[in-house]
């Protein structure tokens, strides 16, 4: 960055440090490619120059009780006429604040298309800087996957966050948890289905007293997204810098068995229109289920059959087959 934070929003702003300030933290989480370094303007100002996906920036005083428009545009843009998304707000002086950079920019090679997942910023006006008791980590999850539906998260069979969607922080705000080291579960938004599964080690990462924030960053398929960077779990540090990866872990051996399809074959899978499958014996029921466990369609006693699912939205589903032992195989399909 070629000036301080602070010293270009009050250039900015043209006002004096006395006037009244809001405590101000960005993320850059948007996995569109073209949009893997940006720039960021206040007014006519540069703010942030190359400003880097999965980047942070320490918590910042910006004018507040004043019109600020802020504009983003890709790297090396030569002024604010550059931005391909701008947004006016005016700060409270009593409010702490984090804006997340999601969405996409692209009007080709991502799904769903950026008609549907826009650019934005997401904005959470109740930040804390540090944990809210001493001793404990205070975390707060942001969805920030383009092509992850409505999804919970759990430790174990508590929900810590339910029913997250794109773009949203969770409505609870922070979770305040004993520093520790803990797994987590991504889940389907009935909570049924582990996704995926990750550590968090609050205490190996030395987080007591910390407060943080937890990206859902990238896409959950690649391969539909111009094989962007893969989904994963990520946070966000109050003094900013680069975020840090959550590790994934294994998922739990019936859900790992359950995931396999080696005994269901399954074709095509990525899905256009339809998708076929076969069982090497009798199956008592095959349901094609979407990412909210809600089953769109099922077909009983059969070892192999069709499901249409043209008219389906872009995205992850899930195909259940259920054998006469009362086994269940899953297969994630991509459509």
């Amino acid at each position: 960055m070629k000036k301080t934070l602070l010293s270009v929003f009050l250039i900015a702003a043209g006002i004096s440090v006395h006037a009244q300030t809001a405590r101000v933290q960005v993320i850059h989480n948007s996995a569109d490619q073209i949009a893997d370094s940006v720039d960021v303007y206040i007014g006519t100002t540069l703010l942030l120059d190359n400003f880097a996906f999965r980047t942070a920036t320490p918590f910042i005083d910006a004018p507040a009780g004043v019109p600020i428009t802020i504009g983003v545009a890709p790297k090396n843009s030569t002024s604010n006429a550059d931005a391909v998304y701008t947004t006016t707000v005016t700060l409270d002086d009593t409010k702490k604040y984090i804006l997340v950079a999601n969405g996409l920019v692209s009007t080709t090679g991502y799904s769903p298309a950026s008609t549907a997942v826009p650019f934005r910023l997401s904005v959470y006006d109740m930040a804390l800087e540090t944990s809210a008791t001493a001793g404990n980590t205070s975390l707060l999850v942001v969805h920030g996957c383009t092509d992850a539906p409505t999804v919970d998260v759990k430790a174990g069979a508590t929900t810590l966050v339910n029913d997250v969607a794109f773009g949203e922080f969770c409505s609870t705000g922070y979770l305040d948890l004993p520093e520790s080291d803990y797994t987590i579960d991504v889940t389907t938004s009935d909570g049924a289905t582990i996704v995926k599964r990750y550590s968090a080690p609050l205490t190996t990462l030395n987080l007591g007293d910390s407060a943080i924030t937890v990206v859902a960053s990238g896409f959950l398929d690649p391969t539909m997204n111009s094989s962007g960077p893969a989904f994963g779990l990520w946070v966000a540090l109050a003094k900013g810098g680069a975020l840090i990866a959550l590790p994934e872990q294994p998922l739990p051996a019936s859900v790992a068995d359950a995931v396999s399809n080696s005994a269901v074959k399954v074709y095509p899978n990525p899905v256009n229109d339809i998708v076929n499958f076969e069982s090497d014996e009798m199956v008592r029921e095959a349901a094609l289920i979407d990412f909210s466990g809600r089953i769109i369609s099922r077909v009983a006693g059969v070892k192999k059959g069709i499901f249409e699912m043209g008219d389906l939205a872009a995205g992850i589903y899930l195909l259940r087959v259920t054998n006469d032992d009362g086994s269940v195989k899953l297969v994630r399909l991509t459509k």
